[in-house]
C-alpha cells in the first residue's frame, strides 16, 4: 500500500488493516513520522517527536502480530497527542515559554490506556499557550495553521491536534476542553471533537488549566472513531450500537441565545443538517435556552480563579514570559473573592439542571451551532483594534463555553464548508453520560452525508 492511502485511512480503518497485515506498523508509523516533519511542521502543528522509540515500538507490534497473539483494539496504530498529556521522563512544555525544559514525573492515566489498547505514541502536538485560547494563538511558538487553508486560525487550544488529524498526519489526538478546545478545532478543521461528561475520562497527568472544568477527549475523523478512542480512555464501550440508527431519536434545537449571533452561512449549513437528521428519522422540536449571562459569567470565574491559582507564582516572578492577551485573561482570577468562587460551584447543579429542562427538555439531545461565525483569519484575531480581536474571539467561545461549567457531554460535528471553503460544523450536546447517544447520532449523520470525507489541499494526499 502506498504512503498516500495508508494516510488516507481513518483509525478504523487502519486498525484492520495492521490488524489484517495489510500494512505493518512499521509502514504505517514511518508515513505518519514522515508527513508529521513534512507536513506538519509546515503548519506548525508538531511541537516534538520520538522517532527511534515510535519505530522500536512498531517493529514489536509487527513482531507480536506475527507471534500469533492475540491483539488490542489500536494495536500498531501511531498517533500523537497535544502537549499537556504527561509521559514521564519527556517534556511537557503546555505551549508556553515557562514550562519549555519541565519533565513530568508521571504518565497521565488516558496516555496510559491507550498504551495497554496498543497505540503507539509519536509525540507532542502545538496548542495555545497553556490551553489558553478558541483560536490557537501562540506568541510564544507560532499559530498552528488550519490545513484548509493556513492564513485561518484552526481553533483551539488543541490547535496542533486538530491540523494534524485534518491533514492526515495521524488518525486521531487526544487534547482537552475546558471552553470548547476540543469542539474548536473540531469545528473549524471538519472533525469530530469530542467533549465528554466532566470527570468522565481521567485526566490525572495532564497539565491542568482549571480542574473543575478540564475535559480529555479525542479529535478523529469520524463519530465511529471517537468511539473507539473514548472506549479505551474511558474504560466503557461506546462501539456497541452505534450502527443501529436513531429513527425515532428526539433532538432539540435551542433558539434565542444560540442563533442570536449566527452569520447566514452557519445558519443556512445547520438547518440542512437538521433536515438530513429529520430525513433519518429523528423528531425535531425547538426549545428555547435560559439567560445564559450567569452561566457564562460563573464559568469565566471558576476558569479564572483556578488558573489563576495554578499560576500564581510565576505570574509573580515571570510575567513577562506570558503573551499579553494570556496573562490578561488568567491574572483577573487572583482577585475575586473566595465566596463568589465557592458560590459558582454551588449553583452547577442547580443551573445545569435548569439549562437541561429549558434547552433539551423531553428530547435526548440538543444540537447547537459549534462556532458562531466563518472561520477568522489569523489576522482578525491578532491585530487591529484589540476590541475588534476580542469581539471575534468572544464570538467563537459563544456556543460553547457555558457547556463546561455545566459539565455536560458535547461534540462537534461537521456539516459542510462557508463560501471561502473553511468547515462548518454543529454541536450536539446531550444529559450527563449520553455520550453513546450523542456518538450514534453523529455517526448516522455521518452516514449520510460526506463532509467528513473531504480532505484539504494541506494534506497532499493527490
Amino acid at each position: 500500500m502506498q504512503a498516500t492511502q495508508i494516510a488516507a485511512l481513518d483509525l478504523s480503518a487502519l486498525a484492520k488493516a495492521i490488524a489484517d497485515g495489510e500494512v505493518t506498523s512499521v509502514e504505517a508509523t514511518a508515513v505518519a513520522l514522515n508527513r508529521l516533519v513534512s507536513i506538519g511542521h509546515k503548519l506548525n502543528a508538531v511541537v516534538r517527536l520520538d522517532n527511534a522509540r515510535a519505530m522500536d515500538a512498531a517493529a514489536a507490534a509487527d513482531r507480536l502480530r506475527a507471534s500469533g497473539a492475540a491483539l488490542p483494539p489500536l494495536h500498531g496504530v501511531p498517533l500523537a497527542h497535544k502537549d499537556l498529556f504527561y509521559r514521564a521522563g519527556d517534556l511537557s512544555g503546555g505551549g508556553s515559554r515557562i514550562r519549555a525544559e519541565f519533565r513530568a514525573d508521571v504518565t497521565s492515566t488516558a496516555i496510559a490506556r491507550l498504551d495497554a489498547a496498543g497505540a503507539l505514541d509519536l509525540g507532542r502536538l502545538q496548542l495555545a499557550e497553556f490551553a489558553m485560547s478558541p483560536t490557537g494563538f501562540n506568541e510564544s511558538l507560532g499559530h498552528a495553521r488550519n490545513p484548509w487553508n493556513p492564513a485561518h486560525v484552526p481553533g483551539g487550544s488543541s490547535s496542533g491536534s486538530g491540523v494534524a488529524v485534518a491533514a492526515r498526519l495521524v488518525t486521531a489526538s487526544l487534547g482537552t476542553d475546558t471552553g470548547g478546545s476540543l469542539r474548536h478545532p473540531g469545528a473549524m478543521c471538519g472533525l469530530i471533537g469530542l467533549k465528554p461528561t466532566w470527570g468522565l475520562v481521567p485526566i490525572d497527568g495532564v497539565m491542568p488549566l482549571s480542574a473543575s472544568l478540564d475535559c480529555a477527549g479525542p479529535l478523529t475523523r469520524t463519530a465511529k472513531d471517537a468511539a473507539s478512542i473514548l472506549s479505551v480512555i474511558a474504560g466503557r464501550d461506546y462501539l456497541k450500537g452505534i450502527d443501529t440508527g436513531i429513527a425515532g431519536l428526539r433532538i432539540a434545537v435551542p433558539g434565542g441565545y444560540y442563533r442570536e449571533l449566527l452569520h447566514p452561512q452557519i445558519t443556512s449549513a445547520l438547518d440542512e443538517a437538521v433536515k438530513t437528521l429529520t430525513s433519518l428519522g429523528t423528531v425535531v422540536s425547538e426549545t428555547t435556552p435560559p439567560d445564559m449571562t450567569l452561566i457564562n459569567a460563573l464559568m469565566q470565574l471558576v476558569m479564572s480563579v483556578e488558573a489563576a491559582t495554578i499560576h500564581r507564582r510565576w505570574l509573580i516572578e515571570r510575567p513577562q514570559d506570558y503573551a499579553d492577551q494570556v496573562r490578561a485573561r488568567i491574572e483577573p482570577g487572583r482577585y475575586y473573592p473566595a465566596t463568589r468562587y465557592v458560590e459558582a460551584l454551588s449553583l452547577r447543579a442547580q443551573l445545569t439542571e435548569a439549562w437541561i429542562t429549558a434547552c433539551i427538555g423531553d428530547a435526548d439531545l440538543a444540537l447547537l451551532p459549534a462556532i458562531s461565525i466563518p472561520v477568522p483569519t489569523i489576522a482578525a484575531t491578532t491585530e487591529g483594534n484589540p476590541a475588534d480581536v476580542a469581539g471575534v474571539i468572544g464570538r467563537l467561545t459563544h456556543c460553547t463555553r457555558g457547556i463546561n461549567y455545566l459539565g455536560l457531554p458535547a461534540a462537534s460535528v461537521p456539516c459542510g464548508f462557508d463560501n471561502a471553503g473553511l468547515p462548518i460544523a454543529f454541536q450536539l450536546v446531550g444529559r450527563p453520560y449520553c455520550e453513546a447517544i450523542m456518538l450514534r447520532a453523529a455517526h448516522a449523520y455521518q452516514s449520510a452525508t460526506d463532509w467528513h470525507h473531504r480532505v484539504p489541499a494541506a494534506a497532499e494526499l493527490n
